[in-house]
């Protein structure tokens, strides 16, 4: 009975939440992405890798189609969360960015208060009744992105005035307040101290519980310490993807232990 726990657990753990099949994204006349197909697992964090100019970013505004937002892209292909096709015609894009949320790389906080922050996106998307319900949202969410404790006494405080790791860790609060299920990351500690980026570290390990999180990072150390997955990207194709222990300690590509030895970068 307790093996098949441990199957049904494994299992469950291992459930694909996003699949991309034959995936390529042209910016006009440039072929930026190449012909990918990877699945990605939910509650589990994936880490995208490469050198700069790679892809990596670029594949990852397709799983909310960011890249819809670029006159000159055009992305081919097929990406399907939970089953479903993200293109089909009848997905609202903006319904779509509602459940997969996305921090980038620079604290971006709205002028306004640490609250109204939290709580723009779901006012716009209608997930409160009443100012009650909205509260609870709002404490919600900067729980899980663990900065309730150190905002709760000024919610009315401009969320400009936090530091640079209060600032994305509020970013990420808006991010989870809509409810995701997906939680994509481009480079969110890029320009955090070390502090600031151990704490961000520390928080996508918890947020791992609720959320598939997808985060690209410039830094190898950093892919090691917070995923269980990884994928390396070099000139727009997906080279390796496995986990993460494997692709740093026995990539099967050349082209992966060169990056990872620091050959090519």
């Amino acid at each position: 009975m307790n093996d098949m726990r441990l199957t049904e657990r494994a299992t469950q753990m291992h459930d694909t939440k996003i699949a991309a099949r034959g995936v390529d994204v042209f910016y006009g006349d440039t072929h930026a992405i190449k012909s990918v197909d990877v699945e990605i697992a939910d509650k589990t964090v994936t880490a995208f890798i490469g050198p700069s100019g790679c892809g990596k970013s670029t594949f990852l505004r397709c799983i909310n189609r960011m890249n819809d937002t670029i006159p000159i892209a055009r992305v081919e292909g097929e990406i399907l969360i939970d089953g479903e096709d993200i293109h089909d015609p009848r997905v609202d894009p903006v319904q779509l960015r509602a459940k997969v949320g996305m921090v980038f790389q620079k604290p971006n906080p709205f002028p306004k208060s640490i609250y109204d922050n939290v709580a723009y996106g779901p006012r716009i998307h209608g997930l409160s009744r009443n100012k009650a319900d909205l509260d609870v949202i709002v404490e919600d969410a900067l729980r899980k992105a663990a900065l309730w404790d150190e905002v709760k006494d000024r919610l009315a405080a401009p969320g400009t005035g936090l530091s640079g790791g209060q600032q994305q860790r509020l970013c990420i609060a808006r991010a989870v307040a809509t409810g995701p299920e997906i939680l994509l990351m481009d480079e969110p500690c890029s320009a955090l101290d070390p502090i600031a980026t151990d704490q961000v570290e520390n928080l996508i390990h918890e947020l791992r519980r609720n959320f598939s999180v997808v985060i690209v990072t410039h830094s190898m150390s950093q892919a090691s310490r917070v995923s269980q997955r990884t994928a390396y990207f070099h000139l727009g194709e997906l080279v390796e993807f496995g986990d993460t222990g494997d692709i740093f300690t026995n990539p099967r590509d050349q082209r992966t232990e060169n990056y990872i030895t620091g050959r090519i970068g």
